[in-house]
């Protein structure tokens, strides 16, 4: 099979996407906050769930209008997603956005009747000698006025506020309308293969497992791992450290070598910023995957904003451009970075869930890119991103299968994504022994306008919002776990080092050997 996309597949897997985002919103916005939101655990509303923001966080703009008009189109689409609650959101929307036009209608008399009266009290004024203010009965009695209108007028704009606030942070916690692309249900599409299927085993039953050959190598060391941290934890030792560099070096190489900027970003960023770029619960139960940073009292007094962890570097790479603009000549924008990813939800312990497949802690390479907002320019980026994912898979050796994932699979903000599975021969009576590796998203403006990341023309005027594309170049303990489950030798007990890797491996060609 061949080891890259090919131009013919690039151009077929066109984005179609289902509207134009670059209208603006009403300006008036408060968050949601899917952190620690009471929405996110069942709350009838999602503006129970507001919590104001730090001054300095940036402002979403979201397209409320286009939700307004297309209630069916966002019901539907939540539903498709299995966003179940958000799906009752659109016409929600829809209702407070009648009340506030009654509102706003039922209010007209008491305003025009407001500028009437002000402008009665500065003739008053101006007719009175002394220019005292309300000077006179008929001064009086139109400042009393005044102050009463003054007072209905200020409970009708607090219904208003109230009645816009919860409009927007209904919109904001929505998912990204999914692409034409996305196969609807819970059947990803097998797009292509990368490389030849390994030979069949010699032996019946499921392949030897990388936690028996790394325990065995005595490169994996679960055991004291499970003492220091617990379990989803692990220590990589020698050579098992050694190639946990060598991979992440591997694919930093790999990205550089097509023009993807290298960042070494935080692990450590506010919530709103992960909220933001779209991790949120999408079921009742709330359930979150991000470590949410302990907070003392004091923080939470001064209106501190919260911090998390970050389960990928796609959040930091995402906030290098909050609240800021990007000049629209400067576009694609491509960067790539390691770090450490923390993951608090990995799974419920189990067969399934052993060694290093599942883990809190782990070392990932993330591929982000800002784009210009169409679907051409984006598509071109988005097939880069599976070129290098496909690149580093094929050089490794590893057998593997591109698939076009559906709807129910995607995070709030996809609107469509590829994922690449590989096989382990341990797992193969789980899901035929696939297991995803690397995973490629395009987010649309979903993030960008969460974090208010806009675009700049060449006369230094606002032009809409970048679009984003995310991909994983590397899953390092997956892909470890792969490598020495492909490449375990039972006869020589050792491991064959891809030779992409030797460089970084002293040269070495083996792990182990008798």
């Amino acid at each position: 099979m061949s080891s890259r996309m090919t131009a013919k597949r690039a151009s077929a897997r066109r984005l179609q996407f289902l509207y134009s985002r670059q209208a603006f919103c009403a300006p008036t916005y408060t968050p949601f906050r899917g952190i620690s939101s009471n929405a996110a655990n069942g709350s009838d509303s999602a503006a129970d769930a507001i919590s104001r923001r730090p001054t300095t966080a940036p402002k979403p703009i979201i397209d409320v209008r286009h939700i307004r008009e297309n209630p069916d189109l966002y019901a539907r689409n939540c539903t498709e997603r299995n966003y179940p609650r958000q799906a009752t959101y659109p016409p929600r929307i829809v209702a407070l956005f009648s009340r506030w036009k009654d509102l706003q209608s039922s209010s007209r008399a008491l305003r025009e009747e407001s500028n009437a009266v002000e402008k009665a009290l500065k003739q008053a004024r101006a007719m009175s000698k002394g220019g005292a203010e309300g000077e006179g009965s008929d001064g009086g009695a139109l400042l009393e006025r005044a102050r009463a209108i003054k007072k209905e007028l200020q409970a009708v704009e607090e219904t208003e506020g109230a009645l816009t606030d919860e409009m927007n942070s209904l919109a904001v916690s929505l998912p990204n309308i999914t692409s034409d692309e996305t196969p609807r249900g819970d059947e990803p599409k097998v797009l292509c293969y990368i490389n030849d299927p390994p030979p069949p085993p010699k032996h019946d039953g499921p392949g030897k497992s990388h936690v028996d050959i790394g325990t065995e190598l005595g490169i994996l060391d679960f055991a004291s791992a499970g003492g220091t941290s617990g379990w989803g934890f692990y220590y990589l030792l020698n050579e098992g450290a050694q190639l946990e560099q060598a991979l992440t070096q591997y694919a930093l190489a790999v990205a550089a070598k097509h023009g993807w900027g290298r960042v070494s970003p935080p692990t450590m960023v506010y919530d709103f910023v992960a909220e933001a770029c779209g991790f949120q619960p999408r079921d009742q139960n709330g359930e979150q995957q991000i470590y949410g940073i302990t907070r003392g009292a004091d923080d939470a007094a001064k209106g501190r904003p919260g911090l998390c962890l970050t389960g990928t570097s796609e959040i930091p790479l995402a906030g290098m451009k909050a609240s800021s603009s990007i000049p629209v000549s400067s576009l694609p924008l491509k960067r790539v970075a390691s770090s450490r990813c923390y993951r608090a939800e990995a799974g419920a312990r189990g067969v399934d869930t052993k060694g290093l497949y599942r883990v809190h802690e782990f070392t990932k390479v993330e591929l982000f890119a800002w784009t210009e907002p169409d679907a051409v320019s984006t598509t071109e980026i988005f097939d880069e991103v599976l070129d290098i994912q496909t690149e580093i898979l094929h050089s490794l050796g590893l057998y593997c299968r591109v698939l076009e994932m559906p709807s129910t699979d995607l995070g709030a903000s996809a609107t469509r994504k590829c994922d690449m599975e590989t096989y382990f021969p341990s797992r193969s009576a789980r899901n035929g022994g696939w297991g995803e590796v690397t995973s490629a998203s395009v987010c649309t403006d979903y993030q960008t306008r969460r974090l208010c990341t806009r675009l700049k023309d060449e006369r230094g005027k606002v032009a809409g919002f970048p679009w984003t594309i995310n991909g994983t170049a590397l899953a390092v303990p997956r892909v470890i776990a792969a490598i020495l489950e492909t490449g375990w030798d039972e006869e020589s007990k050792s491991v064959v080092i891809p030779e992409c890797l030797r460089p970084w491996m002293d040269g070495r060609e083996r792990i182990g050997g008798k």
